[in-house]
């Protein structure tokens, strides 16, 4: 048993800020199960949300947030997380941090500001198209070679130690963590009386996603089966426009594009966003994805297209550097060509519930960032404010551990059991279920559902469930296996939320329930093991 002051897992934009803040006051492991920069902030290209122009206030920040999020969103998480933004961005910059400026009329340079879907001013900071990269390089300099901070690289969670698990006549607590070492196959025990997940979203559940392959929902997996409560899984959101190619995987093509003015075009070269909603382009990304979804099954169409040849070619190679270059080595030039775009799954609106503290239900458990549910998205997120959600609630968990963090009390954990296991003889099972699970949620818990394919859903998951579970307890745990069976808890998560939600709102659009019933759901979807 190996003792932290501090355990996070997850090396994003959440956890690295969380960890350089609390290696100030203890010892700190972070354990991520790739590299230490493979995270789903680094795939983050439009840029992080905050007021800092003299056009721009707080309450319209706040406006637009709550219009996106269509009543679901927590008020006090959206003024809290809105108006801490700017001295945590201030932070990031001291930190080296870049972020694109511009010419100003006095001669000096100022913020470059970009625009999203759903943002009425200009407010999205943003270094080129490669924001998230810049993110990590930044917080991954301050990390390296710390001396109170333990990187654990290719090492994953497999499941908490909870004082309940362990039979102690106390309130259940969160007192450490098993993790499998990948290289050599042990499962090692950290404790620790504050567990920080910061572990990013679940987009990997779905056939078609924006995200990298470590986003399989395994945080929010590991804290169901734990005890804690998990809230709103429903709202999956699907950004609107993924670069359709054969040989391109999982690229996005940031919402900036749209901010700057491409539009979006049929397969016969029409523009069809007016049909859908006033704001075109520019409406919420919920909107822009069904609109498009309609529009492909109309036509009968495999994707639309995404045109901003109407811009100087310099400035669409200047303000879009990444993705410029990756369509054009797939044969488009997007300064003369539209760009063939698909919705894909992008985003986990609900997760692990937790306070503005980032503290969730079981005592010892902390959640910041995407794998967290604080009430700041509601139904449906407003574009780049996930990154400031990071930073903030990083913040505010530290504050709130290093305060209130009790005298430690003696645990003698016990070592991983693994049983009379054997190695896995057959790996076709593991990637079968997974390929099963992905095609079975894009095609049944997609961007338009109804009772009928949910059922479905649930039935077959409900039998991979205990597939997986038979699996696990029968061969010697390795990362894929770990992998699938979280992949299937949050899918099956995913699934029983949208069922209990009987209306339509934000990301969730049911065609048995079109439309919303503020007399019995405007409240969050909660749900806990028992």
């Amino acid at each position: 048993m190996r003792e932290f002051d501090y355990v996070v897992i997850g090396s994003g934009i959440a956890g690295l800020s969380f960890a350089l803040k609390a290696a100030e006051k203890g010892s700190v492991a972070v354990v991520t199960k790739r590299g230490l920069a493979d995270s789903n902030t680094a795939w983050a290209q439009g840029g992080i949300a905050c007021v800092t122009s003299e056009e721009d206030t707080f309450d319209l920040h706040i406006a637009d947030t709550l219009a996106a999020g269509a009543g679901l969103c927590h008020e006090d998480a959206v003024r809290t997380i809105v108006t801490e933004g700017p001295a945590r961005i201030a932070e990031l910059t001291a930190m080296g941090m870049h972020f694109d400026r511009r010419g100003a009329p006095n001669g000096d340079t100022e913020l470059d500001l970009g625009r999203e879907g759903g943002h009425s001013k200009r407010r999205v900071l943003h270094f080129r198209d490669s924001t998230g990269m810049e993110i990590e390089r930044t917080l991954l300099e301050q990390v390296a070679d710390h001396p109170r901070i333990e990187v654990m690289e290719n090492h994953m969670a497999v499941d908490f130690i909870t004082t309940g698990k362990l039979g102690y006549a106390m309130e259940n607590s969160c007192v450490g963590v098993y993790v499998l070492d990948e290289a050599t196959g042990e499962v090692e025990t950290l404790r620790s009386d504050v567990n920080v997940l910061a572990t990013g979203g679940c987009g990997k559940v779905y056939l078609y996603t924006t995200n990298p392959d470590v986003a399989t929902g395994d945080g929010v997996a590991l804290a169901w089966r734990a005890g804690a409560t998990i809230a709103n899984m429903e709202f999956i959101q699907f950004h609107p426009t993924c670069l359709f190619h054969p040989k391109v995987k999982s690229f996005l093509i940031s919402e900036a594009v749209r901010g700057e003015g491409g539009v979006l075009l049929d397969a016969r070269g029409r523009r069809f966003m007016e049909r859908h909603n006033p704001q075109r382009e520019l409406a919420p990304r919920d909107i822009v994805a069904r609109a498009i979804d309609a529009e492909m099954k109309r036509s009968g169409s495999k994707c639309v297209f995404l045109d901003i040849t109407g811009k100087p070619a310099d400035f669409v190679k200047s303000r879009f550097p990444n993705i410029y270059e990756t369509c054009l080595k797939s044969g488009i030039d997007i300064t003369r060509q539209p760009i063939p775009v698909v919705p894909a799954a992008h985003y986990q609106c609900g997760g692990v519930k937790t306070d503005l503290n980032g503290e969730a239900s079981l005592r010892g458990l902390f959640a910041i960032g995407e794998v967290a549910c604080t009430g700041l998205h509601g139904a449906n997120r407003l574009a780049s404010n996930s990154l400031l959600e990071g930073l903030v609630l990083a913040h505010n968990a530290f504050e709130k551990s290093a305060r209130n963090r009790p005298p430690r009390v003696a645990f003698n954990l016990p070592e991983w059991l693994p049983g009379q296991v054997t190695d896995v003889d057959e790996m076709v099972v593991i990637s079968h279920n997974w390929e099963e699970i992905r095609r079975l949620m894009w095609d049944y818990v997609g961007i338009v559902r109804t009772d009928k394919r949910l059922q479905r859903a649930a039935t077959r998951l409900r039998n991979l469930h205990a597939e997986v579970q038979e699996f696990y307890w029968n061969f010697k745990i390795t990362t894929d296996l770990l992998e699938l069976r979280n992949l299937v808890t949050v899918a099956s998560l995913v699934v029983d939320c949208a069922l209990s939600r009987k209306e339509s709102r934000g990301l969730h659009f049911t065609l048995d329930y079109p439309e919303p019933d503020a007399a019995k759901f405007l409240r969050d979807t909660t749900m806990r093991r028992t």
